[in-house]
């Protein structure tokens, strides 16, 4: 699916969402790291992906006026209830990815992401009958469907403001209840020291900081920070191993640096890789359903019950749509149509259905592979007719997670009962 920029992740977290974007660089990484044509696991998937990403985490906490919010499945979409929690209930089971990497000439020089190139397919006599180049902003963007706020800069405090205040409202959260957490993608030299460097940096220097998101271990019980790894097939087991397990050669079990490390499942052998080299748990991240063995529905509850019996943790990642064909042009036949909301339901179903610990949702605003929940807008212009929301207005999917936001953590607490 979307193999897009290797880039390293930062997590907010939210009521239940859990929000993926690169809000920050870690030190060992630079921008020349980095170029629009890189695309990570180019060797197992036939399709390419750009990652940079925020997250937002799990369980459910109260919190009272003027405090931090504590640390910490089968629906029935008609019993969904329409109205908006307590102020004083704040879910972290749902995450959302969230992505930091938009730039506008006033903020930031020049656009960055919204003139995405097109990517050329990796068979030259495919690639010959598409079109190359890139895209021209701010009329013409690369993404299928028009932002609300139009083409953005993501260091703009208005847009982070909105952005906020539309993630608390499809989670019925409520401002300063984001946390963050990171999701380590793929970079140039990424291996198991790196990562081990990676940790030990980003706990030293945020590891204290009130909105640094903690996850309880259900078989230690302790409150530990938690990281995806995306494309983690990408490095071998054994190598992980040494980092993850606690016989390791450099091995963070037990340290100042232990935390929950969560790998990506993509084909069935995966699991038992991600088992072998010591991760906490899988994650599925692609909203194409059908894409891959761990993006698809019917999957689910087998790959949950693999975790239940081998002590990992298991989210599902659920999303509106796919389309990326605006960056992608022959990439058609993985494209998913969002038809009104019911594919986003149907997918949020199917999470619920599998009893996870956290589901997660692909995306905030992944513009690019038409997976974002952010409000859009209808737009035409001389050569574009955008996708839009209609007949449903902006605020529709928003609205859709905030009411199966609810719904999952009603049916969790009769799951833990």
């Amino acid at each position: 699916m979307a193999r897009l920029r290797r880039k390293v992740c930062v997590a907010l977290s939210l009521f239940t969402l859990f929000l993926l974007g690169t809000m920050m660089g870690l030190r060992t990484l630079k921008n020349g790291d980095f170029s629009d044509s890189q695309s990570p696991g180019e060797d197992l998937l036939p399709v390419i992906a750009d990652r940079r990403s925020v997250a937002l985490a799990r369980d459910r906490a109260t919190q009272s006026a003027g405090r931090a919010p504590a640390d910490g499945r089968d629906a029935k979409v008609a019993s969904l209830p329409n109205h908006v929690p307590d102020a004083g209930t704040v879910f972290y089971d749902v995450h959302i990815f969230y992505y930091v990497w938009y730039g506008t000439p006033h903020l930031d020089g020049k656009y960055l992401h919204w003139d995405h190139a097109l990517v050329p397919h990796w068979d030259p006599k495919i690639a010959a009958n598409y079109p190359r180049g890139r895209h021209m902003p701010p009329e013409d963007i690369g993404s299928s469907f028009f932002p609300d706020l139009h083409p953005y800069s993501s260091r703009d405090p208005d847009v982070l403001e909105s952005h906020m205040e539309q993630i608390g409202a499809s989670a019925a959260a409520y401002r300063h209840s984001l946390k963050v957490a990171f999701h380590i993608q793929p970079y140039r030299g990424r291996n198991d020291q790196s990562v081990h460097d990676n940790v030990k940096y980003i706990i030293d220097r945020y590891g204290d900081h009130g909105a640094f998101y903690k996850f309880t271990s259900p078989t230690t019980g302790r409150s530990l920070p938690m990281f995806y790894v995306y494309d983690s097939y990408l490095t071998p087991p054994d190598v992980w191993a040494d980092l993850l397990t606690p016989a390791g050669s450099h091995s963070l079990r037990g340290s100042a640096y232990d935390a929950l490390f969560i790998a990506l499942i993509v084909e069935e052998r995966h699991k038992h890789d991600i088992l072998a080299a010591g991760f906490d748990g899988m994650y599925t991240y692609f909203a194409s359903n059908g894409f891959s063995f761990g993006s698809s529905h019917q999957n689910w509850r087998s790959v949950k019950a693999f975790c239940d019996d081998n002590n990992l943790l298991f989210v599902p990642s659920v999303g509106p749509g796919y389309i990326d064909t605006a960056v992608r042009p022959w990439n058609n036949h993985n494209t998913r149509n969002r038809v009104n909301g019911r594919y986003y339901e149907t997918a949020l179903q199917a999470a619920l259905n599998a009893r996870p610990d956290i589901v997660a949702i692909t995306s905030f605003n992944e513009w690019h592979e038409g997976t974002q929940i952010e409000r859009a807008a209808p737009r035409k212009t001389v050569t574009r007719q955008y996708l839009d929301y209609l007949p449903h207005g902006p605020d529709h999917y928003l609205e859709l997670t905030r009411r199966w936001a609810e719904q999952f953590n009603k049916e969790k607490e009769q799951w833990l009962m």
